[in-house]
């Protein structure tokens, strides 16, 4: 993909579905008892994943437009997949569905594409097999097989990390343990199992760092409207403000307190934001966001609120290049473990593009403002990494060339479309 420089952007525009949501609702309305409706579910990559994977376990799954109907078959009504399920690129699918899979009573394996064959599954494998799941592995990567007997202890579980996949996982296995199974990390990470669980009907209780869930033999079907992802939304609302003379508003976007890290970041370097008509749907709050072109100071951002903004640190890394002072972003080493080494690939493609970026063990060093130039760089084959070098390029002077930029169908294949709708 090439992008050339442009003078403004605005319009009004909608972003996809939250995919974080999305897996989630659709892994829970299949172990639900009776028919679930998803309504704006996200199509992309890694969310066919996990409908594959559930149709390949003999669950119904009827797609109408951007709706999912979805006839559960509870919680203990899964068939052993016929072959390996494939999770491509996913490491949502992958490490979620393990802990349902763990409360089955067949063995199944699932396996990935070269790049989520390289992330760590060790993380979940263990408290996986502290619970008494039999699980095989190549040195705790993919793929992965899981000797289940529908049999699983209780535990209480502290993490060393704060992770929405780990604690997912280990809440979907703590329906199928004996009594109560309690998850505690060192700091607040995205909440929406916590919500749809408790949606669904199982007995979940929070208290403040930890979550407790009992052993639950039913789900009940539930209709589920899906907000738009704020993990999306980022690319524009960072194009807005650092492209001159832009005014851009984003429809329905998810402002969850535990993923909105974002905003409060972007308010402390004086971003001209505005959240309107604020409402709360299918337990999720939702806004509209309206952006225009600000004078942005440097920040600094540490691991207490990188769990809220994981997914946005490199285009807040490109936001940083264009704010007044230097910037300092650490607690982020998880970024390694992504789609790419999200560290490395941020600093080096923004580098290439001028910025003065310095990559850290578990951050940036980025001093602003600088101006970029257009050259060739390099996706990694990462989705975010492909939309931030997308951003970068609308400010950038010349030709930006991004190598790959098609890995954008793992969370929004019409990122192009909505990117020349506004562009002016």
């Amino acid at each position: 993909m090439k992008i050339n420089k442009i003078s403004k952007i605005s319009g009004t525009i909608i972003v996809p579905a939250d995919k974080s949501i999305t897996h989630r609702a659709i892994m829970l309305s299949c172990i639900a008892c009776g028919k679930s409706v998803i309504n704006n579910y996200l199509q992309s990559e890694d969310c066919f994943m996990t409908l594959n994977a559930f149709k390949q376990m003999g669950v119904s799954i009827e797609q109408e437009n951007n709706k999912l109907t979805v006839t559960g078959v509870g919680i203990k009504g899964l068939k052993k997949p016929i072959k390996e399920i494939y999770a491509g690129n996913s490491g949502t699918t992958t490490r979620l569905i393990l802990g349902i899979l763990a409360g089955q009573n067949f063995s199944s394996t699932i396996c990935g594409d070269e790049s989520l064959s390289k992330r760590p599954m060790k993380r979940v494998i263990e408290p996986l097999s502290l619970m008494g799941a039999s699980i095989e592995s190549e040195n705790n990567y993919l793929p992965i097989t899981i000797n289940s007997t529908g049999v699983l202890n209780s535990i209480d579980y502290t993490s060393p990390i704060a992770s929405a996949q780990v604690k997912s996982c280990l809440l979907f296995a703590g329906m199928y343990a004996d009594k109560t199974t309690t998850f505690t990390e060192p700091i607040k990470s995205r909440d929406h199992s916590e919500r749809m669980l408790k949606s669904f009907g199982a007995d979940i209780v929070i208290n403040n760092l930890s979550v407790s869930i009992k052993h639950c033999s039913k789900l009940y079907a539930q209709e589920i409207n899906i907000p738009n992802d704020i993990s999306s939304a980022s690319f524009f609302i960072i194009a807005g403000l650092i492209v001159p003379n832009s005014n851009i508003k984003i429809l329905n976007v998810n402002i969850n307190k535990t993923r909105d890290g974002i905003l409060e970041v972007l308010n402390k370097m004086g971003a001209n934001i505005v959240s309107d008509n604020i409402r709360t749907e299918s337990g999720e709050e939702v806004c509209d966001i309206e952006v225009k072109s600000s004078k942005l100071k440097a920040t600094s951002i540490n691991a207490d609120i990188v769990p809220r903004l994981i997914d946005e640190i490199p285009i807040i890394a490109l936001c940083a290049t264009q704010a007044e002072g230097q910037t300092i972003i650490s607690g982020a080493q998880e970024l390694k473990v992504k789609e790419s080494n999200r560290l490395f690939s941020t600093a080096t493609q923004l580098k290439k593009l001028g910025a003065d970026i310095t990559e850290t063990k578990d951050g940036f060093i980025i001093n602003g403002p600088t101006k970029l130039k257009g050259c060739t760089v390099d996706s990694f084959d990462d989705h975010r990494i492909s939309m931030m070098l997308s951003i970068a390029g609308l400010i950038a002077d010349g030709e930006t060339e991004i190598l790959n930029s098609n890995c954008i169908n793992i969370s929004f294949s019409n990122f192009y479309e909505v990117l020349k709708s506004i562009c002016k």
